[in-house]
């Protein structure tokens, strides 16, 4: 029996010379946006950082400003309900797209943890590393050092950005939460002091397309997913939904809290295919 991560990607329409010129100027455009302020955050942080260490007071701004300009470029609209939290604390979300990375930073300052291939993407790796990114391998030898990581960094006020699915989707659904990442917030007390945020991401193709068109899931390469979203002669939507925050201490397990956690998220989503 097949299953949704079976489908291969859904074709656009309206491509041709016309699609190609198109993205050729939103990417462009892009581009220049996206690694204009990639160097400016580098020069400000080399006046940031031995200021104030670890704490970025002022490049979170030039990623916020940069991801939120990324949306009227690609002429996508963007919409955000609720507010992120400023207790301390770490947020979770649904994973549908790489369009998630300037969705979540656009509104909010916020910073991810990514697999450690991640790293190693060309662009992609090099914007993560800059705007502060946390980087995981899968080794069950390196877990206590990368526990120490996250509450060294939450301590801090950093708010940690997790995907508990473990893997994008066809942002058409919400996959099992894994709770294994949220043992993180238990550990020397943090769970009496921190807070935890469900964030749900939401696509809305353009109007004709698939409703699968801004999904970026299994094998997909993302040159050519780029290209698509770039070409669009209409696009959609995107809408950020911040839940209420929780306290960690009110959950005696990181079972019970990502449980809760996937539901919230799950709660705001369209019914799913």
């Amino acid at each position: 029996m097949s299953t949704w991560d079976d489908a291969t990607e859904p074709e656009a329409r309206g491509t041709g010379p016309v699609g190609w010129l198109r993205a050729l100027l939103r990417g462009s455009v892009l581009g220049v946006v996206t690694y204009g302020g990639l160097m400016l955050l580098l020069f400000v942080r080399l006046i940031e950082r031995p200021l104030f260490g670890v704490a970025r007071p002022w490049t979170p701004s030039i990623t916020t400003t940069v991801c939120r300009s990324a949306f009227p470029i690609m002429g996508i609209r963007y919409r955000v309900r609720g507010a992120p939290m400023e207790h301390i604390g770490a947020v979770v979300a649904n994973h549908g797209s790489w369009l998630d990375i300037f969705a979540l930073n656009a509104c909010q300052r916020v910073y991810f943890v990514a697999k450690s291939e991640v790293a190693n993407w060309p662009g992609i790796g090099w914007l993560a590393r800059a705007t502060g990114t946390v980087f995981i391998r899968r080794d069950p030898r390196e877990a206590k050092a990368q526990q120490q990581l996250f509450e060294d960094r939450i301590r801090a006020g950093h708010h940690l950005l997790f995907f508990p699915e473990g893997t994008s989707t066809d942002a058409r659904r919400v996959l099992p939460f894994k709770p294994t990442l949220f043992a993180a917030f238990y550990s020397h007390g943090l769970e009496k002091v921190m807070q935890i945020q469900p964030v749900t991401v939401i696509y809305r193709a353009p109007e004709g397309e698939d409703p699968r068109f801004y999904g970026w899931w299994g094998k997909m390469n993302f040159g050519p997913h780029l290209l698509k979203i770039l070409a669009a002669p209409r696009q959609g939507e995107v809408e950020v939904v911040f839940h209420e925050p929780v306290d960690v201490a009110d959950f005696p397990s990181r079972k019970l809290l990502a449980a809760h956690c996937e539901a919230a998220v799950r709660s705001a989503m369209p019914e799913e295919a």
